[in-house]
């Protein structure tokens, strides 16, 4: 079985969740704004990081 190297990263706990029902509406919405960001940024890594992973893939079956 191969190992992938996502597997060598340190497992981390999930962050608690936010009690949304002290938040502001407006707060609320800033914080879906920084959600948002983030996936943004997770996304873009993946992306980079499976470009990575077909460049050496194909780099090694050559």
């Amino acid at each position: 079985m191969a190992m992938d190297v996502d597997d060598l990263e340190p497992q981390k706990k999930k962050p608690e969740l936010k009690n949304l029902e002290v938040m502001s509406i407006e707060a609320l919405n800033d914080y879906i704004g920084d959600l948002e960001t983030e996936i943004t940024r997770v996304r873009e890594t993946i992306k980079a990081k499976e470009a990575a992973r077909q460049s050496a893939d194909s780099f090694f079956k050559s």
